[in-house]
């Protein structure tokens, strides 16, 4: 399983020096990895179908309780089969798309690191492992998004991607270490036994957010949505591969594996039906505004996101069962439309669907294609789409008090919006007759229209035939999200109830709509008059906000002045002093046990107070650097006056260092052009005398607690006996405290060694004149 999983990133590091010959028939051979990865999944389907999940487990950090663990169960199939069959697909498609591309090698590379990083995240028993491969699906799909990099609008919509999931991802790692700090593993089906004690604990709510802001941005849910039709940018086979069957179900993946950890409560509940309803009514409405076919597509599928979400919460085992066919309802039709876009765009050069009419005379097997793959959409009988339709409205009209009827009408809308946009997709293009400028379209490689057609064709034969998929995958996938077995077949026909009615409804009213709505770019207009207020554009002024915002913030305090710098750090500590000192107790203003003050001192203390003077008044700089080294000179004398030798000749050996790099770098600054005005002065002044405040007062507090002298005694006491030395105060040095020497004698030597370079370059100055 390691091998199967970390394969794809094996692949990708080949392809980028060797990808330059892939060409021609050639290319075909890249989509051999992901074909041979789906027959292995293959090989799982009757153990995991019987309800034998399969566990693999290598170590990794074992100290840290990381582990490269994989679990393939009912669920992981599911999205494994997904990831590599609609994969081995794409990889044909991209070889005939692509023909002749220069950097087919750099695609293939890319497509196959995005492959894996999905494998991984499906397949992680981890919850940190998972979070790996979950960044590395953003970082891959980045690459993919912006493969057009000579196109501004790609590179932009691809930072914009990245952005959004990324900063999902950012809040997701901390909803999994706190699920892995509390339930004390990071293992997921270790989770399962803790599940009512993070259901039951204070932040399980944090927790809920975090995660659900990890899913929600990466899924596309409303408002983090308007990142996916950006990202439609991408060549075709990246949008049919990401926002059909992986990128954008992770987050439905991540949602339904931690169902069993923290679902079935109404912190679970409710913001996930709220939001993922909004998100599938409010997308399929988008869609219908669209003309662009790449664009119906891309609100199609995040209103297909909703619905999944929406049923996730609501929880019901009829529901959990609706996604899980859902799912693969919504990847086999929808890659079905994105392929078969991909070849109308090839073809005519255009997506615009106002400008696209009798494609079927020169394109018959894509208009097949799109035909079955609208149908399915549409939810028409003996489709897929209608079986998964079906257990939609069952799940809805299941749930208890007054919800079935507000949850089967969203249920209801969406449909009909969404089997508008299907027939738009999949059946406009190709009905009416065919205009002179597509008189002369040719049906492209074979390559090229075959997976659109396999993938309709499957569509139609898991809707004639739902046992090819129940038993096998489905109710595994359902089972896996609650954690215990399922046995649903299911069936084409339930007879004449509530639910056929509603799939009635919303054939005739979806199909009346089609008929008396035309797409028109005045509808796209009209639309764009909401702009200013869509969550994209309140998400652009954020950021633009965040820059001037930065730009002032670094104007101000990271404008490259030392004095700045010096005022922020210092100001800083005077109030994180000033509230320690005055909310840590009563503050003491008087000292009761001071010895004498001698005449030496206060000349010495004189002094002082006069260079200090002499250092802010004076306009000269080597007055200024003078009065430096005697202040540093005089502080050595009250070292010496108070018996301290050994601090009193590291004060001056620096001291003396200070003066000489500031005589040295004196030589190499610009004379001065103006000097501070008086309010900086006073300013400066105020800073100062409160940060010496401060200090003055942390002075006579530390005098005035009781006197420790255990630490003392026990240098008296184990100087000889553990470090063999009489001279206590050398062995504190050496001993008892010998990092803190070593890093002083590391900053003397730095200063050396600067001392050394000026003087360096100033020969070498002296020696050009």
């Amino acid at each position: 399983m390691l091998i199967a999983v970390l394969s794809g990133l094996l692949f990708s590091l080949l392809y980028i020096p060797f990808g330059k010959y892939l060409k021609g028939r050639l290319a075909v051979v890249a989509a051999l990895l992901p074909i041979g990865l789906f027959a292995y999944f293959c090989s799982f389907i009757p153990a995991v179908s019987a309800g034998n999940a399969q566990v693999f487990q290598y170590p990794w950090i074992p100290s840290m309780g990381v582990n490269l663990d994989f679990r393939l169960d009912g669920l992981s199939l599911l999205f494994s089969l997904l990831i590599t069959g609609i994969g081995s697909l794409i990889f044909l498609y991209a070889s005939a798309y692509l023909k002749g591309h220069p950097y087919l090698g750099r695609f293939y590379a890319y497509l196959c690191l995005f492959m894996a990083a999905m494998l991984g995240v499906v397949l992680s028993d981890n919850v940190l492992l998972l979070f790996v491969f979950w960044e590395l699906t953003s970082i891959s799909s980045f690459f993919l998004i912006g493969f057009n990099n000579d196109d501004a609008a790609s590179r932009k919509n691809s930072l914009m991607a990245l952005a959004v999931t990324g900063g999902g991802g950012f809040l997701l790692m901390g909803g999994l270490v706190l699920m892995g700090h509390l339930s004390g593993t990071y293992s997921i089906r270790e989770m399962f036994a803790s599940n009512e004690f993070l259901k039951a604990h204070a932040l399980y709510p944090l927790i809920l957010a975090l995660v659900f802001m990890g899913a929600f941005t990466k899924s596309a849910q409303f408002p983090f949505h308007f990142w996916l039709p950006g990202a439609m940018k991408a060549p075709t086979p990246v949008s049919a591969y990401l926002h059909s069957a992986t990128m954008v179900k992770a987050g439905i993946y991540l949602l339904a594996r931690l169902y069993p950890v923290l679902g079935g409560t109404d912190w679970w509940t409710y913001p996930l039906i709220v939001v993922g309803g909004i998100t599938m009514l409010y997308s399929a409405f988008h869609s219908i505004f669209r003309t662009d076919l790449k664009g119906i597509l891309a609100y199609s599928t995040i209103s297909a996101l909703g619905i999944l979400v929406f049923l996730i919460g609501i929880g019901t085992t009829q529901a959990l069962l609706a996604a899980a066919v859902f799912i693969l309802v919504h990847a086999l039709y929808k890659a079905s439309l994105f392929l078969t876009t991909g070849v109308i765009d090839h073809e005519t050069g255009t997506r615009d669907v106002t400008k696209l009419s009798g494609l079927r005379l020169v394109l018959m097997p894509l208009a097949v294609a799109g035909l079955l793959a609208g149908l399915s959409s549409a939810g028409l009988p003996y489709t897929f789409g209608f079986i998964g339709k079906d257990l939609i409205y069952e799940a809805t009209l299941n749930t208890g008090g007054a919800m079935p009827v507000i949850l089967t009408s969203l249920a209801v809308i969406t449909n009909i919006l969404l089997l508008y946009a299907g027939l738009l997709a999949g059946l406009k293009p190709f009905t009416g007759s065919l205009p002179s400028s597509f008189a002369d379209i040719h049906l492209p490689h074979w390559l090229m229209w075959t997976p659109p057609v396999l993938l309709a064709l499957l569509g139609i034969a898991f809707g004639a035939f739902p046992a090819l998929a129940d038993t096998a995958l489905l109710n595994p996938a359902a089972a896996a999200m609650i954690n215990e077995s399922i046995d649903s077949p299911l069936k084409i026909w339930h007879g004449f109830n509530l639910v056929l009615l509603l799939s009635g409804t919303t054939l005739v009213l979806g199909a009346v709509l089609y008929l008396m709505r035309k797409p028109s770019a005045a509808s796209v207009t009209w639309m764009a008059r909401f702009d200013h207020i869509s969550p994209k554009h309140i998400m652009g002024r954020t950021v633009q906000y965040a820059a001037k915002s930065a730009a002032v913030y670094t104007k101000t305090l990271h404008n490259g002045y030392l004095r700045v710098y010096l005022l922020c750090i210092i100001l800083f500590a005077i109030g994180l002093l000033a509230f320690r000192l005055f909310t840590g107790g009563p503050v003491q203003w008087t000292i009761n046990e001071l010895g004498p003050v001698t005449s030496y001192e206060l000349i010495v203390a004189g002094i002082l107070i006069g260079a200090m003077y002499l250092t802010v008044t004076t306009p000269s700089r080597l007055a200024a650097i003078a009065a430096i080294g005697v202040i540093g000179y005089c502080i050595c004398l009250l070292f010496v006056f108070y018996s301290a030798p050994d601090l009193a000749m590291t004060q001056f050996t620096i001291d003396t260092l200070t003066v000489v790099l500031f005589v040295l770098v004196l030589f190499k600054l610009p004379p001065f052009l103006n000097f501070a005005n008086r309010s900086v002065r006073i300013r400066d002044g105020v800073v100062a005398t409160c940060f010496g405040a401060i200090i003055s007062l942390i002075a006579i507090q530390v005098l005035n607690e009781p006197t420790d002298k255990t630490v003392s005694q026990y240098y008296g006491d184990n100087a000889y006996l553990l470090a063999k030395g009489k001279n206590v105060v050398n062995v504190i040095l050496v001993d008892f405290r010998g990092m803190d020497t070593m890093f002083e004698i590391v900053v003397l030597s730095i200063a050396a060694i600067g001392v050394y370079s000026l003087l360096k370059l100033r020969l070498r100055a002296s020696d050009k004149d």
